[in-house]
């Protein structure tokens, strides 16, 4: 009997810790509605200074936490921001853009210095280049308007996600 209650209560942990982990990855439903996300640039960014109507914070800096999130996992900044990723936790992550989900002419960006999509991912894979160790950061400035939606190589079936928007 005690075998069958120690059971019960380990998954009972289990499922809590795992829908936690899913929670905290629900900012990247809105990758969903990306390339629809545009239509919501109505003035509701205005006077706010902190973050937009429609789920948009205005910052510069994105911390990249140990419940596989960005936070904020939307952000808006004007052209020629130059965007920080801040480690804060105590495992690494990479700042990856999805190569077909940032905006036509804008210069690719990830973390390691990577070309392509397809070179960060098999750095990361091979030798985990791209890696932000914690306490470390990573800086991008982007020039294009427009939406960039991104991902932590490892931490991509996580939910861990976000979204840039340039204004």
């Amino acid at each position: 009997m005690t075998t069958r209650r120690t059971l019960i209560r380990s998954l009972g942990a289990a499922t809590a810790v795992g829908l936690a982990g899913c929670t905290s990855g629900d900012g990247g439903d809105g990758d969903t509605g990306g390339d629809g996300g545009g239509g919501g640039d109505g003035g509701s960014d205005g006077g706010d200074g902190g973050s937009g109507g429609d789920g948009w914070t205005q910052t510069d800096t994105v911390d990249m936490t140990d419940e596989l999130a960005f936070d904020p996992p939307k952000v808006e900044v004007e052209a020629g921001t130059t965007l920080t990723f801040e480690n804060v936790g105590s495992i690494g992550h990479t700042v990856t853009a999805y190569e077909d989900k940032i905006p036509d002419g804008a210069t690719y960006f990830a973390s390691g210095g990577y070309d392509s999509e397809s070179a960060a991912v098999e750095a990361y894979n091979n030798e985990q280049g791209g890696n932000i160790p914690k306490g470390e950061t990573y800086e991008v400035t982007l020039e294009t308007t427009g939406t960039y939606e991104y991902y932590c190589v490892p931490h991509e079936m996580n939910g861990m996600v976000g979204e840039i928007k340039v204004i």
